[in-house]
């Protein structure tokens, strides 16, 4: 895509013209025929109608909060563009300050990546204006905005699509009852009313805390902790937290779903996996959600390079000072071959001979438990037998799911997202989709740049 959009000057009106029509209209009311550049691939278009999806859908309801500003208020809190140490949730209060980021603060970070790339990794202006283009227009986005697209679609499906129920699966509590009815194997829930629990060395009265289970009535969800299996432990320092398998699959059965309920039956071969990795957790980490991001191949099962998004969690004016935080993490092309806090033990290589399991664990259970969400993320654990029979669970999903900075299928995944949000515009006007196309005979305009360009 690169030889081919670069020649398009300038690149930023392509942005604002597209972003505002998109703005102020729907999917389908403006078509690339009719666009003053009706070369501009397919992905470019639907990429920038779901950057608008957050001003449409600002006020109403979200399948986790009570309204989807509200939800990216809560998500955003903790990530900054790397060394500004600025929360994204601070633009996220009025509509107004969204408006803004799209329109000026979003473009003017691709400016600066560019920037960066000339002055600090070596690129040659053109190479860094190629690079520009290709970040503003959605074909080399960086796994935060990858997260936002997921997000985005998967807001839009639940509103439009209410009839069917699997956004309830977001809810920790409602899916551990249902996979335990549908005997998913999930993290087990000790079976008590509640639990107290005292500090050992206060008097008095203080120091107690009483806790309702869930199952109960409460609002606590009471289980026991497991522990990684001994070939996961193996590759991580000895004081590591439980280290999960984050699987992302797809459901095309989500383009068979309509405002009144199911337009036809979802089956198996509408569910495929799109992505695995191993998220190994930092020595003292309470959670994996601090650690060493290794990609693995679907097809082999082998666990490839690795590398890390902390330096999109680093907030605070320390931050945004020179030396305060890379701006890339250092090691963007997955280059870590082993876990830094276990020294000669290689990672990279290792074969997960329990993969082909747990894809298809993932992949039966999305159309046992949410066939109508487009993509869920998946927490696999491989744990102790006598933690739970089998030594494997699904500890919880994640529906507005992240890739972790897998590989996957690119073209396969723009398509489906072009064929979902295709659908949902039709929707809003009060229409029934047609009966979804489970197969992949949808032309993408990514492939055909591609081969433009090789």
């Amino acid at each position: 895509m690169a030889s081919s959009l670069s020649s398009i000057s300038p690149v930023a009106a392509i942005y604002y013209y597209m972003s505002s029509i998109f703005i102020y209209g729907t999917f389908s009311s403006k078509t690339l025929s009719d666009s003053p550049h009706p070369h501009l691939p397919q992905f470019v278009q639907t990429y920038l109608y779901q950057s608008t999806l957050p001003l449409k859908l600002w006020s109403m309801p979200h399948y986790r909060k009570g309204t989807y500003q509200q939800d990216l208020k809560d998500n955003l809190r903790n990530v900054a563009i790397p060394g500004t140490g600025i929360p994204l949730s601070i633009f996220c209060y009025f509509r107004f300050t969204a408006f803004l980021f799209l329109l000026f603060v979003q473009p003017l970070v691709v400016v600066v990546a560019a920037v960066h790339l000339k002055l600090n990794k070596g690129y040659s202006y053109k190479e860094a204006s190629v690079q520009f283009v290709k970040i503003l227009l959605g074909e080399d986005l960086d796994w935060c905005s990858k997260w936002r697209v997921n997000c985005n679609v998967a807001a839009l499906h639940s509103v439009r699509t209410l009839k069917v129920g699997g956004y309830d699966m977001e809810n920790k509590w409602e899916f551990l009852e249902k996979g335990q009815d549908m005997r998913v194997p999930v993290s087990p829930i000790l079976d008590l009313p509640g639990i107290c629990v005292k500090h050992k060395n206060e008097e008095g009265g203080l120091g107690i805390h009483f806790y309702r289970n869930a199952m109960e009535g409460g609002d606590w969800i009471i289980q026991k902790v497991i522990s990684n299996s001994d070939f996961v432990q193996s590759l991580l320092p000895s004081n590591a937290p439980l280290s999960t398998f984050r699987i992302l699959t797809q459901s095309r059965a989500a383009a068979k779903v309509g405002p009144s309920g199911w337009i036809s039956p979802a089956i198996r071969s509408d569910v495929e996996a799109l992505s695995c990795v191993f998220r190994a957790g930092r020595s003292g980490a309470l959670t994996d959600h601090d650690s060493i991001l290794f990609n693995i191949d679907p097809k082999t099962s082998i666990i490839l390079g690795g590398t890390t998004n902390a330096n999109w969690y680093k907030l605070g004016l320390h931050n945004a000072l020179p030396g305060g935080c890379d701006w890339r993490s250092g090691d963007e092309e997955h280059v870590v071959s082993e876990h830094p806090d276990n020294p000669g033990k290689k990672v990279k290589g290792i074969k997960v001979k329990e993969l082909p399991k747990m894809l298809e664990l993932c992949c039966s259970s999305h159309l046992k438990m949410c066939p109508d969400v487009p993509f869920v993320g998946w927490d696999v654990v491989l744990c102790q037998e006598d933690d739970i029979d089998g030594g494997m669970c699904i500890l919880e999903v994640n529906l507005s799911c992240n890739f972790f900075r897998g590989k996957y299928d690119e073209d396969m995944w723009w398509d489906f997202i072009t064929e979902v949000v295709s659908d949902l515009d039709s929707m809003g006007k009060g229409e029934e989709p047609q009966k979804a196309t489970t197969s992949r005979k949808r032309s993408t305009s990514r492939k055909r740049a591609k081969r433009k360009t090789n």
